[in-house]
Order: C-alpha cells, then sequence, then structure tokens
C-alpha cells in the first residue's frame, strides 16, 4: 500500500494498494488536529531546534518523551490518532483478519519528514510496525527517473564498508562516532581491527569499488545544508579533493549533488551505487524535510540503489548517551544498531530485516521501559525501497 502525504495548513493524505492503484482514497486532517503533535515530536527529537546546539539538543531528548515509557507511550498514541486515517485502519485491519500482513509504503510530507511511522502505538501493546511492514516511498521523479538503472543484487556480492572514516582537519565536531567500541564492531562485522577509523577512505578511492558493489555501509558523519544535493558526507578527503562543496575545516564533504552529477571537473560522471547502500549517521535520511527532496537518499537510488537505510533525525552517540542520560545502558548501543541494519542488508528482504529487528525493540520497550529499547534509537531507521 502506498501513502502520500502532502501538508498546507492542513495534512492532506491519499492511499491506493498496489493490486489496484486506480482506487485512490483521500482525507484531509486539520492541521489544529495535527500539527500541534507534530511539533511536540519536533521537541522529543535529538535533531537540534533552532538556536540550540547539539550538546542541548541531545540533553533535552535523552530526558524528553521518548526516554521515558509512559510519556512516550501517549505521544505515539496522539500521533496515531493525528495521522493514520480511520478508513485506511480498517482496510489494514480487514488484511491482517485475512493472515495477510501489509506493506506500507509511505511519502512523507515536508512537515511529517521526521515521524517514527513504525513506533506509533495503535493498540496497548502494539505499534505499527508490529502489524505491517513499513518502508519509505521516495518520490515518483526519483524512482521512476528514466536514466534510472538498478544495479544487480549478488549475496555473495562485495560490500564497501566505511566505518567512521578519519575526517582531516574537522576537529572536535567531526571526531569519532563509534569511539572505543569501533574495534569490537570492525570484528564482529567480519572485518579486521585496522578496518575501523580509517584515513585513506576518500571518494577517489572508494568510487570505483561501489561501481562492482552489492552493498555499501557507512557509519560516520552527516551534514545538513540549504538544499537537500548539498547533504554531506564525511569521508577523508583532504583539501586537494574535487567535488561541488567548499572546504571545511581542512577537508571537502562529499554532497550528494557529487554523487548525482559527478565529483570530477572537466568531464562529470555520475556515481554507480550498488544495489544496498546504509548511511548511518545523523539526519542521514531527512531530505524530505526540504521543499526539493533530493539528497543522499535519492541521489543513492538515482545512482543504482533499490534499498537506502538512512536516519530521520540526529542520531545519539554512546558518548553522548553516556554523558547524558540520567540511567544510561551498561553496554554500547549504537554499534547494535549498525549490526542491525548491516544483517537487514545481508537478508533476502531489507524491510522486512529491518524491521523484525524493530519489532522485537518495541515488545522489549513495552515490557521493560529501558534505554537502549527506546524509540530514539530503533525508530530513527528508515529503508527507502524503490
Amino acid at each position: 500500500m502506498q501513502l502520500k502525504l502532502v501538508d498546507t495548513d492542513h495534512l492532506f493524505s491519499s492511499w491506493r494498494w498496489e493490486h489496484d492503484l486506480g482506487a485512490i482514497q483521500n482525507t484531509m486532517v486539520p492541521g489544529e488536529t495535527v500539527w500541534p503533535v507534530v511539533d511536540e515530536l519536533a521537541r522529543a527529537l535529538p535533531t537540534p531546534l533552532p538556536g540550540e546546539t547539539v550538546d542541548q539538543a541531545l540533553e533535552r531528548s535523552l530526558n524528553g518523551p521518548l526516554t521515558d515509557p509512559g510519556r512516550e507511550f501517549d505521544l505515539a498514541t496522539r500521533l496515531a490518532r493525528a495521522l493514520i486515517p480511520y478508513r485506511l485502519a480498517q482496510e489494514l485491519n480487514a488484511y491482517l483478519s485475512q493472515g495477510v500482513r501489509p506493506h506500507v509504503r509511505i511519502q512523507p510530507s515536508h512537515a511529517t519528514g521526521q515521524v517514527p511511522w513504525e513506533a506509533l502505538r495503535v493498540d496497548e501493546g502494539e505499534r505499527f510496525v508490529t502489524n505491517a511492514d513499513m518502508s519509505v516511498l521516495p518520490p515518483a521523479t526519483v524512482r521512476n527517473a528514466p536514466e534510472r538503472r538498478v544495479s544487480v543484487w549478488r549475496a555473495d556480492g562485495a560490500t564497501v564498508t566505511v566505518l567512521d572514516p578519519k575526517v582531516p582537519g574537522a576537529g572536535v565536531a567531526l571526531g569519532s562516532v563509534l569511539g572505543p567500541a569501533g574495534t569490537d564492531l570492525a570484528e564482529r562485522l567480519g572485518l579486521d581491527g585496522s578496518a575501523y577509523h580509517r584515513g585513506d577512505q576518500t571518494r577517489d578511492t572508494i568510487e570505483p569499488l561501489l561501481a562492482d558493489a552489492s552493498r555499501f555501509l557507512y557509519v560516520g558523519h552527516v551534514t545538513t545544508a540549504a538544499h537537500g544535493l548539498d547533504a554531506r558526507l564525511h569521508l577523508s578527503c583532504g583539501p586537494g579533493t574535487t567535488g561541488r562543496a567548499a572546504l571545511v575545516a581542512g577537508h571537502r564533504p562529499l554532497t550528494a549533488a557529487d554523487i548525482v552529477l559527478g565529483h570530477r571537473p572537466g568531464a562529470p560522471r555520475a556515481w554507480r551505487m550498488p544495489n544496498r547502500v546504509a548511511f548511518i549517521a545523523c539526519e542521514s535520511g531527512g531530505e524530505v524535510r526540504f521543499a526539493e527532496p533530493v539528497g543522499l537518499v535519492a541521489a543513492a537510488i538515482h545512482t543504482g540503489a533499490q534499498y537506502v537505510t538512512a536516519t530521520r533525525w540526529t542520531l545519539p552517540t554512546d558518548a553522548g548517551i553516556r554523558r547524558f542520560a540520567t540511567a544510561p545502558p551498561t553496554t554500547p548501543v549504537i554499534p547494535e544498531a549498525v549490526l542491525a541494519v548491516n544483517g537487514a542488508h545481508q537478508a533476502p528482504d531489507p524491510v522486512a530485516a529491518l524491521n523484525e529487528w524493530q519489532r522485537a525493540h518495541a515488545a522489549a520497550w513495552e515490557s521493560g521501559g529501558r534505554l537502549e529499547h527506546s524509540p530514539i534509537i530503533w525508530a530513527a531507521f528508515a529503508t527507502a525501497f524503490a
């Protein structure tokens, strides 16, 4: 089922089932019903609000509704009531009663880009993801672009892994994402410990590898700018690297535009992305909040990816969790999320596999309320499927 949202002063929803594309349902939710609860969600997320620093945002969110079971249950329930049309819920329930598990493909609007649809609480102990598989539906202009060619998936194909690369000259602001846990994570991914925090993973070294790979796993920093095509992936690219972004503190970020249009001057050539791509980094999937939703996810899909997993909001690091959470977990959280995403991309159906991990964490959160099972981590991830 395809669910598409458009916002003006109100929120408009339309949906259709892919086995009956001509039967389109439409509904409208008044702005006074939906926008207050969406704004409340924004104040609960780790993404900095206007005027906030990253530290202030982390402190606010790690002591806010998403880390308190009672408050999170209430917020997730009110979000579900505001965002899931009653008629749509009836149609979904009809399939569930027949033993059919629907796949819901959601194309968010500008204002609903950070809604954690999987976490919406539709009933006592049940989330949206409890009864449905869920993915992001990329815009038709991206998934149906005439020049798009989906890369071949080979289960035994190569994986290009960029694990917390060293960013030259960036300073503390773009330091290590994984910290001491990175070496252990590399080994759990089947890599040598030296694969973690390398300083030689630049656009010029990974581009040719991606063209022949089946998967790309990136764990590191993403930053956003004034528009989606300027969304930036931070590699080990020094000042001598060519590309469309200006130098930032001694290095040149790789932009979505570099991937789509090429980063070399003179004879630009688009990159070739593998079938499955994971960007595990802050707001790597945040492009839907731009007026023109074309960022890293769309760039990867346009250049060959069929599945792209990214995050909706700023992902707290384990260092941030330890610093600001009242009762932090005793073991690292982010490496487990990386392993879950990596495992999902090895599965025949990456959407269903990631959703299974999310269901397990949702159930654990419902029963135990421990921070490592909070939606602040697992609901940040969504997979675009095209």
